[in-house]
């Protein structure tokens, strides 16, 4: 049997410590299946809590509002965007994003802002020894026009809030009487027109007066 000499087996030892080091990341999660989108089961507590931040009653209802909210992995440079109503969750691989509550600012407000309040949980290992758990990352407000007040910090996955939509009050409703008022105007513009053709009928007797004019003949018939 062929021995491998002291020295041979010393450098060997850097490659294969390399190779452990590579197979065992630190702290990564594992790339779960990309189509991966049902809600764990561990996470059935953490979901089911109903986590209401203070909002504005101003416009439509709550549970009305969709956000949207984009996720990226920044290993593959792949994102996705996430239609959230509130108390919704959704799952993309090994993230999975709940919305509580969206805001934007009204019409008349400015500077324009769009706010979501999400919770962010990852899939992932505490330490190198330790399994994968679902942990909570993040928890709060995160804005699309002020991004730096506040940011998911994680070395994979990256949230924002894109949009909330939401209506105000006098954003539809002029528009639709708007259109009314101006069909009721169309109407009795045309009703003003038959009035003036029912008033012409009235030259007639003048032009009955023409015929007149032989009864001036038949006065100069006699003197013949």
């Amino acid at each position: 049997m062929r021995r491998f000499r002291p020295s041979t087996r010393i450098a060997l030892l850097p490659l294969v410590s390399a190779a452990v080091l590579l197979s065992a990341c630190s702290g990564e999660p594992e790339e779960s299946k990309p189509n991966e989108t049902a809600l764990p089961k561990e996470l059935s507590g953490e979901l089911g809590k109903t986590a209401r931040p203070v909002a504005t009653d101003i416009g439509s209802p709550m549970e009305e509002r969709v956000a949207t909210i984009g996720v990226l992995n920044k290993r593959n440079n792949l994102s996705q965007d996430l239609q959230l109503k509130p108390g919704e969750a959704k799952r993309v691989g090994n993230v999975v994003v709940k919305l509580s509550a969206c805001e934007r600012t009204a019409p008349w407000e400015k500077p324009p802002e769009v706010g979501a309040f999400v919770q962010v949980m990852v899939n992932q290992r505490t330490s190198v020894d330790q399994p994968l758990r679902w942990q909570r990352i993040f928890s709060g407000w995160l804005f699309k026009n002020s991004p730096s007040l506040n940011v998911v910090e994680h070395p994979i996955y990256d949230v924002w809030v894109k949009d909330c939509a939401m209506n105000f009050p006098g954003e539809e409703s002029p528009p639709a009487s708007a259109s009314g008022e101006s069909s009721g105007a169309s109407a009795p513009a045309v009703k003003p027109a038959p009035k003036p053709a029912t008033e012409t009928p009235a030259a007639a007797p003048a032009a009955a007066s023409t015929p007149a004019k032989p009864s001036g003949s038949e006065d100069q018939g006699p003197p013949r």
